[in-house]
């Protein structure tokens, strides 16, 4: 329990900034995965095919960085604050609306507005909690935050094994409207970011302050996107088709889905949130090259187990391993900014990385019908698939991590003040 110790002394300011956080992000996922397990009954109310559907989460991935820039430009401009509600106002209000798309073409429209706004949360809402809380509470925090991913994935697994059936996938879109709710939370409970208002006076008289800083740094700004892109594929590779793999290829109904995926989040979330207080010990690059490895290890029991309790168990230590390395993420990304731009800087990067590997789900449902085809119902063999991809992520990650820098601990508001 001593991991949590430095949570233990927040101020209400502090703690209602670092909920707002994990809340945008977990309600922002569990929009997110709603698509992941309706895959193949959207490809038959549409008369499309796994992979053709599919294309709606490359297309959201590849919209998340324009969402990043415009959300992230606002914040560092005026205020943390302002612009985190409007990404959640839109998310919402496009996650409702897609359930009542009359068409693929529609539906995929949809879904690429949802990626804008959804692109604008994360980095927003890390900076703003993490310009906030303490520094030595930096570690745990940025854990538990990035595990709002996992923690709405879960949600969405939850909704999907109990509703999905009386419900359908329209309706599940429809249940995907509740984080609009959020944003009275962060309204009236939730205050600006200190760092923020410490370089306010600069920040308000400049402009091309991004511009500027990408021709300052811009090796920093090309390592940062290549990490992004090689950890978002260590995501999504891992995650965005499982929930197919599992009714596909290993035939389970909803319900067994269901709960291997809410044993593999909780995974997520323990491991992410013991890996990114490790972290803060025994820093941010050795954490996660240390899951890289380990994650490696366990790739065998994680689509080749016998039994649903077995795949669980295995998809429980994958996701462990690969939450535990992004729990890192939020502090790592944000204490590697310039000061002047961590509106935009972390969220910015993360979301061209995403760009980079948005056709990663896509890609695996592809690459396995193509060279893993298997007799139907199970069409082909994604874990097979799935296996081959994540042992080359995984070395990726690793040898990005190593070659770069970290700088653990420093003071944001500080640096803030410095600049302005």
């Amino acid at each position: 329990m001593a991991i949590f110790t430095p949570l233990a002394g927040l101020t209400p300011v502090q703690r209602r900034a670092f909920i707002a956080a994990f809340l945008g992000w977990t309600l922002d996922a569990f929009d997110f995965f709603l698509v992941t397990f309706v895959v193949s009954r959207i490809a038959t109310d549409f008369a499309m095919t796994i992979p053709g559907v599919l294309l709606a989460v490359t297309v959201t991935l590849m919209c998340r960085p324009l969402g990043a820039l415009i959300f992230g430009m606002l914040a560092d401009r005026y205020g943390r604050r302002g612009p985190l509600m409007i990404s959640i106002l839109l998310y919402s209000l496009f996650e409702l609306l897609t359930a009542f798309s009359p068409n693929f073409g529609v539906f995929l429209l949809l879904r690429a507005l949802y990626g804008v706004a959804m692109g604008g949360e994360w980095g927003v809402g890390a900076a703003l909690a993490l310009e906030t809380l303490p520094a030595q509470a930096r570690g745990i925090a940025s854990g538990i935050i990035q595990q709002g991913y996992a923690v709405g994935y879960l949600l969405a697994a939850l909704v999907f094994g109990q509703f999905v059936e009386v419900i359908g996938w329209r309706g599940m879109f429809i249940v995907g409207v509740l984080p609009a709710l959020l944003v009275f939370f962060v309204r009236y409970g939730v205050k600006e970011s200190p760092a923020w208002v410490a370089g306010k006076a600069r920040r308000l008289g400049e402009r091309n302050t991004l511009l500027r800083s990408i021709v300052r740094q811009p090796w920093l700004y090309l390592y940062a996107i290549l990490l992004m892109a090689a950890f978002n594929f260590m995501s999504h590779g891992s995650q965005d088709l499982y929930p197919t793999f599992l009714q596909k290829q290993r035939g389970f109904d909803p319900h067994i889905t269901q709960n291997i995926v809410v044993v593999m989040n909780i995974g997520a979330i323990i491991g992410g949130t013991l890996l990114g207080a490790l972290s803060q010990r025994i820093g941010r690059r050795i954490t996660i090259m240390a899951c890289c490895v380990l994650g490696a290890l366990v790739i065998p029991f994680w689509t080749g187990a016998a039994t649903p309790a077995l795949l669980a168990a295995g998809a429980f230590a994958m996701q462990f391993f690969v939450q535990g390395a992004w729990g890192v993420v939020p502090a790592h990304l944000n204490e590697l900014s310039p000061s002047n731009v961590r509106g935009t800087f972390p969220g910015f990067t993360y979301q061209l990385g995403n760009l980079i590997t948005a056709y990663a789900a896509q890609w695996e449902a592809a690459y396995a019908t193509k060279s893993f085809p298997l007799p139907l119902p199970a069409t082909a063999d994604y874990g097979h698939a799935m296996v081959i991809i994540m042992l080359g992520v995984f070395v990726a990650v690793f040898i990005l991590t190593a070659i770069g820098r970290e700088r653990r601990g420093i003071s944001f508001t500080e640096e803030s003040q410095a600049a302005a």
